[in-house]
């Protein structure tokens, strides 16, 4: 019922976690194990998975051996520097194909730029990268992202680190419903009842780091966080009934009844 499939190999989880943001790479893994995640994503800008040999390396916290490392692109602003971050991704960690692209607008807001994005994608696809894309919730824009080859399609469900919560859940429906590749909510997640929204939308994931990392107690939300994907699933699928006006509804009806 919960399984994932992406770029052919299927998951347990629906929940993809950020290695980024917390305390140490002990607190990390900790809360990693909380959220039953198998799917781990690692900003290569900013993390070592060995490109500095005298630092701590997080793969030996988070090791290949029992997750799927999805190396992103966070903090780059043009299609260039997203193809070349995920070219050394690809050589650190022997051949892997797997990455999650981000091409960032601006600072500030952290909006992806849609143009780059396009860009990239296109060089990474045609260079055998099974590419995850951050991207706008545009749904003529994830259908050409879609169309280009990407592997799952993921719209923010509001800015990266706001923890805003789904604010436009129409236009992820819209992408959702044409999609014939994952759809996974990425950026925006606040709480875990913003997790089970996606879900219950039709969402296949969530990826998620600030609402865990900065959690009080990141642990107990990264728990929260797999119960609610789970449950947000399981009441998708289940098909919840339909929203009436009023729910009165007799156990004697009026109909046939004089003047009725």
């Amino acid at each position: 019922m919960h399984t994932l499939t992406l770029a052919g190999k299927t998951y347990r989880s629906r929940l993809l976690v950020g290695t980024g943001k917390y305390r140490d790479f002990a607190a990390t893994r900790a809360a990693i194990d909380a959220s039953g995640a198998e799917i781990v994503t690692v900003a290569i800008r900013r993390t070592n998975i060995g490109q500095d040999a005298g630092q701590p390396n997080l793969l030996d916290a988070v090791p290949p051996s029992a997750f799927t490392i999805l190396p992103n692109t966070a903090g780059c602003y043009t299609a260039d520097d997203a193809v070349r971050t995920l070219r050394l991704a690809r050589e650190l960690l022997d051949g892997h194909a797997l990455c999650k692209l981000e091409v960032l607008g601006d600072p500030q807001s952290l909006f992806p730029n849609m143009p780059e994005t396009l860009k990239a994608a296109a060089t990474l696809v045609k260079e055998g990268f099974a590419v995850m894309v951050y991207c706008s919730d545009d749904p003529i824009q994830a259908r050409m992202l879609e169309d280009i080859g990407c592997v799952a399609i993921m719209p923010l469900a509001s800015l990266i680190g706001s923890g805003m919560g789904i604010v436009n859940p129409w236009n992820l429906r819209l992408i959702i419903d044409q999609a014939s590749v994952p759809v996974i909510v990425d950026a925006g997640v606040g709480t875990a009842s913003d997790a089970a929204i996606a879900m219950e939308l039709g969402c296949d994931g969530v990826l998620m780091n600030t609402a865990i990392a900065h959690a009080q107690k990141p642990v107990l939300m990264a728990t929260a966080m797999k119960k609610a994907v789970e449950a947000g699933r399981e009441a998708f699928l289940a098909g919840r009934m339909p929203r009436k006006y009023y729910a009165a509804d007799p156990s004697s009806p009026t109909a046939g009844l004089i003047g009725a």
